[in-house]
């Protein structure tokens, strides 16, 4: 088998580290963690799963991805995030692939969970991800939030990944909390304004497309569960690039006063 690098970003991840190393050694020969500043045991997890780790102070979704690319060992890398594994289908088409090709990237569909419920509904699945690339012409866009793989070509397996996206509906809020300051922080790096009416369109654009588009005004409760946390996602980000902004003038007129 072809070897390939596993790459991991991480930041507090004690609880899922060990199973993502776990996963990527059925198919990799190397397993790289990029800790952003881990406060858990994370790092000493992660080395005493045979693990090397790299710290680096988060860069953003992409920078932070291909941090450690230059490093591996190997041109194909398969990226997993701590609280993703490969199922035993992805596992089967990966030993399958001659990777004999550096243009092709590969493609599988993800199954995200809230604790032992997985949620399909609103575009939940099949959310294909790109994660097996050659490093040589492929690799994550230097996008600081939601970032992904570009390719000269890529290919479905038909693999699954497993996603344990939210512990439950608490954790579900408390993601959106965090996601949302992580994206309102990317937004503002990459230049973008305030706005008054932002937050409240990206809301209502979003509601739209999960309940309408998406189907999920027809897929029951967990239909209107995503399409109402992804508004509320939308509305925060936005809100929170504004706030953010507001505290930079704050900041601005307090030196000059």
């Amino acid at each position: 088998m072809t070897p390939i690098t596993g790459i991991i970003i991480t930041l507090d991840e004690a609880d899922n580290i060990a199973n993502c190393i776990f996963s990527l050694n059925t198919v990799c020969d190397e397993i790289i963690v990029v800790d952003s500043g881990s406060q858990d045991d994370t790092v000493a997890i992660a080395e005493r799963e045979g693990a090397t780790v790299i710290h680096q102070p988060y860069l953003g979704d992409g920078p932070q991805k291909a941090f450690a690319v230059p490093l591996a060992r190997n041109d194909w890398i398969l990226a997993l995030d701590a609280d993703e594994r490969l199922e035993d289908d992805a596992v089967s088409a990966i030993r399958s692939l001659a990777l004999d090709d550096p243009d092709k990237a590969y493609r599988f569909n993800r199954r995200n969970f809230a604790g032992h419920h997985w949620v399909k509904a609103a575009g939940f699945y099949p959310d294909p991800v790109t994660r097996l690339y050659n490093r040589t012409t492929s690799g994550y866009l230097p996008k600081k939030a939601h970032s992904s793989v570009r390719a000269p070509e890529i290919l479905d397996t038909g693999g699954h990944i497993r996603h344990f996206t939210y512990r439950d509906l608490s954790h579900w809020i408390i993601r959106i909390d965090q996601l949302s300051s992580r994206d309102a922080w990317a937004m503002k790096q990459r230049g973008k304004g305030p706005s008054r009416y932002r937050p409240t369109w990206h809301a209502l654009s979003a509601m739209l497309r999960k309940l309408i588009f998406k189907g999920g005004l027809f897929q029951g409760a967990d239909g209107m569960t995503v399409a109402v946390t992804t508004a509320f996602h939308a509305y925060m980000k936005y809100a929170k690039l504004n706030e953010l902004h507001e505290k930079e003038r704050s900041g601005h007129q307090g030196t000059s006063d």
